[in-house]
Formats: structure tokens, C-alpha cells, sequence
């Protein structure tokens, strides 16, 4: 995997209280990023989620009316596994998610309710992994969005209708890129990052193969602590949103 050969990333600052982690769909956080939120819950953090859809399209077979409900459910108790109490959802179109104005305001709204210093996102490239399977289409929109969410929710006249700006986003980092700059060792928490993935049971059956969470995150998270110096990471890539 690509993380092995980047050995240029350094941890990053917890000089932070406060955190929200933007992403398209339920589930999009517990590939890795959920283990680096456990620790800093357990640290005394607070970390809040805010989901674009509810990923109501994402199991085939079950009709979205039925099955949004039930993706927040297994959402809610993911969160709650690493510590997280608030999740929102922004009733986005799952599968339809398009970058844009309104999307933009809708995130501005949740980072200057939430007032985060730091925002965690995942990969928002046209391309995923080695294989260069194309992304999806949310999470390209929702990752580019909430960099220019960021900004937008410090500028008084971007979106007034939205709430008081609020200039304390001190960075945005992101999972799951081919260039990452940071990381977050979460040797500790591990178990409870893969606890929180177990917990989206009915996404993970839906999936029809052998998929299992341990297997998954232990090496995707070790391939990390090659490149961070410890047994488990999450890798991302940082950027200034100042």
C-alpha cells in the first residue's frame, strides 16, 4: 500500500477541545478515523458528527424510506461506542449529494453550531487506493465542501442566515488520501474503532461477502504505524483553512 512508503508524518497537535468530523454517509467514519476519535473522547475531547445523507440508498434490497432509519440507528450507537453524543444529519440525497451552494451552507450552519477547532474529513480525490477505483460521488462532494465550509463559516457576510461566523477552525485533516502529512496513534483504542464499524450490522450484511471490521482496520491501521513508528495509526493529510 502507498501509506508504506510515506514516512513524513508527524502527529497531530491536540492542542484542541472541541472537533467535528464531516462526512457524507453513515459508516464513512468508522473505516479508520472512528479509532482516532476514541482516543480523543477518552481523552476528554468532544467530537461531534455531522453526516451530509443517511445513507438511505447504500443497501441494496431495502427500500430508502426503510432504511434511513434504521443507518441512523446503527449511526447513533457507532458514535457512541467512541464517545460521540452528537450526530447530525443534514437530510442530503444519498447518492445524489452535489457540491454546490447549498451543500456549502448547510455545513457552514453545522460548524458555527458546533464552533469546532479542528474538522476531520476523509478523501474527497477522484480516485481511492491503489486499485484507482473512482470515488464516490458524496464523498467527493461532501470532503470539498466542507474544506470551503470551513472558510465560509468565518466570514460574517457568507451566509449571515446561517448563525454568528465563527474563526476557530485551526485545520481540517483527512483520511484515507495518497498524500498524508499527520497521524493520530491509536494503538489504545483499536478495539473500540472496530466496535464501532460491528455496529452498522445491517450495512455490513448488505455488502453480501465475508467482510470482517477486525481483520480490515488491524491492517489498515498497522500499515499506518509502519509510516507513523508505532503498532496502529490513521493516517491523514492536513490542510490550512485559515
Amino acid at each position: 500500500m502507498a501509506v508504506c512508503q510515506c514516512w513524513a508524518v508527524e502527529p497531530i497537535k491536540e492542542d484542541w477541545e472541541r472537533a467535528a468530523a464531516i462526512v457524507a454517509h453513515p459508516d464513512d467514519l468508522e473505516y479508520g478515523a472512528a479509532s482516532a476519535v476514541a482516543r480523543w473522547t477518552s481523552e476528554g475531547r468532544t467530537v461531534s458528527y455531522v453526516l451530509a445523507t443517511s445513507g438511505e440508498a447504500g443497501i441494496a434490497g431495502l427500500a430508502p424510506e426503510a432504511c434511513k432509519a434504521l443507518r441512523e440507528e446503527e449511526q447513533i450507537r457507532s458514535a457512541a461506542v467512541v464517545g460521540v453524543e452528537r450526530v447530525e444529519f443534514l437530510g442530503h440525497r444519498d447518492g445524489a449529494v452535489e457540491y454546490g451552494l447549498g451543500l456549502r451552507r448547510d455545513l457552514t450552519g453545522a460548524i458555527r453550531r458546533l464552533r469546532p477547532e479542528i474538522v476531520i474529513g476523509m478523501n474527497f480525490d477522484l480516485t481511492w487506493g491503489e486499485g484507482a477505483s473512482v470515488n464516490h460521488a458524496d464523498h467527493r462532494a461532501v470532503g470539498l465542501a466542507a474544506l470551503d465550509a470551513c472558510r465560509d463559516a468565518a466570514n460574517e457576510w457568507v451566509f449571515p442566515e446561517m448563525g454568528d461566523p465563527w474563526r476557530g477552525v485551526k485545520a481540517a485533516y483527512i483520511s484515507g488520501t495518497e498524500a498524508p502529512s499527520h497521524y493520530v496513534d491509536v494503538t489504545d483504542t483499536i478495539e473500540a474503532g472496530v466496535a464501532s464499524l460491528r455496529e452498522h450490522h445491517a450495512y455490513i450484511e448488505g455488502l453480501g461477502t465475508d467482510f470482517d471490521p477486525d481483520t480490515f482496520l488491524r491492517n489498515i491501521t498497522g500499515y499506518g504505524g509502519m509510516a507513523a513508528g508505532c503498532e496502529f495509526a490513521v493516517l491523514f493529510q492536513a490542510f490550512n483553512v485559515s
